[in-house]
């Protein structure tokens, strides 16, 4: 069995919300019976449910069976991954491998979060000891720290990083799924001119807080045939590094894990950048497009916005970037955010974009990042391909 015997053959998603006034689990109810209601499953039919981090249920023991009871869902394979932002991607990975083991058939992906209303989480990691006395809290004080160091080494060309934010600004401006609070349009200047958080990350480089869920749902590509399923997107290439530089005292943070996620994903594909019909990578700060833009091979080390300046990102451009906003412009719905833009390019792939319908929909890159440590680049890495078919 190879991953691309595997495909997502149904998608969902709710709208991102400032703070949601329903529970988590009902969020869950509305993706799957969208789900259900778009590819014509029975619930009974899925046997295997993964599902990604959530700030709603970390603090929680037994999640996911607490999941599925929630949705009346009767199990061959259960999990929660948990590597942060990278879990949606890794999540499908997952799904695709279980089904290859014949563990189960049919998976539901499940992304919620409701991280505003009810944060359980409490992480016990190198926070409380290395980082928090130190008045090290929170991402912004991380992006910060990487990108003054990225600064240092190659220059920060704000205007080029505008660029970006204004690409994926537009996008949710055709989006009603986005969160409304962002659906406003913005400039290059607007982002250069707007409040400095910590230097020299500025207020339009953050995500916001949201609420909301996603998800998929993973089956076999025989499967899908034999049901009729003519629109499906194949799983054709997927890699994940967690800890890049782990046994190294001193490393450089403009180097990640994606350099060899994206060398592994493309080899397996068979494709380069060079194929990618859209772009959706994790954007929680708006230098991470940029160093992706890096590591993942459209352009060189430091070159990112020459790149940038260079490349048209709207979605009728040379290379649609985030097509729904991104979580930057559309809402980051806490650790589920991820699903946000793996939603978007199952989208794009089935051809429902709609107003913001890319020209080419044959190959999308998904990616994912899961954590933010000291001293290096993020924990976990990840990039998927997938390609349309039907």
């Amino acid at each position: 069995m190879a991953l691309r015997d595997n495909a997502i053959v149904g998608y969902a998603e709710t709208k991102i919300v400032l703070r949601s006034e329903v529970d988590v689990w009902e969020l869950g109810a509305e993706i799957l019976d969208g789900i259900l209601e778009q590819t014509g499953f029975e619930k009974g039919e899925i046997d295997g449910l993964i599902l990604s981090s959530s700030s709603t249920g970390a603090g929680n023991i037994f999640w996911s069976q607490t999941t599925a009871d929630q949705l009346a869902l009767e199990l061959d394979f259960c999990q929660t991954v948990d590597i942060g932002g990278s879990s949606p991607v890794g999540a499908v990975a997952r799904a695709a491998a279980a089904i290859d083991a014949g563990l189960c058939t049919t998976v539901l992906c499940l992304f919620a979060d409701t991280a505003v209303a009810e944060n359980n989480g409490r992480p016990r990691s190198y926070g409380a000891e290395w980082t928090t006395p130190y008045g090290y809290l929170g991402a912004p004080a991380a992006f910060g720290m990487l990108s003054r160091y990225y600064h240092d080494k190659f220059g920060l060309d704000e205007r080029a990083l505008g660029r970006l934010a204004v690409a994926q600004r537009e996008h949710a401006l055709r989006n009603d799924k986005a969160c409304e609070k962002l659906r406003k349009p913005i400039t290059v200047d607007d982002y250069v001119q707007s409040r400095m958080i910590n230097d020299p990350i500025r207020l339009l480089d953050c995500v916001m807080p949201c609420d909301g869920a996603s998800g998929v749902l993973v089956t076999s590509r025989k499967r899908a045939e034999q049901r009729g399923l003519t629109r499906c997107a194949v799983l054709r290439g997927y890699g994940e590094r967690t800890n890049l530089g782990a046994a190294s005292a001193i490393v450089d943070p403009t180097v990640t894990g994606h350099r060899q996620a994206g060398e592994r994903a493309f080899a397996q594909a068979g494709l380069t950048p060079r194929d990618m019909g859209s772009f959706h990578p994790y954007d929680d700060f708006i230098i991470a497009i940029m160093m992706q833009l890096e590591m993942l091979g459209f352009c060189a080390h430091g070159q990112g916005a020459a790149f940038i300046h260079e490349t048209d990102f709207l979605f009728s451009g040379d290379l649609p970037l985030n097509t729904g906003g991104g979580q930057i412009s559309a809402g980051q719905c806490g650790l589920a955010g991820g699903g946000t833009n793996l939603v978007e390019a199952v989208r794009q792939l089935f051809g429902d974009g709609g107003a913001r319908q890319v020209k080419d929909r044959r190959h999308a890159l998904v990616t994912g990042i899961g954590g933010i440590p000291y001293g290096r680049n993020w924990n976990t890495s990840t990039a998927l391909i997938l390609t349309s078919e039907g």
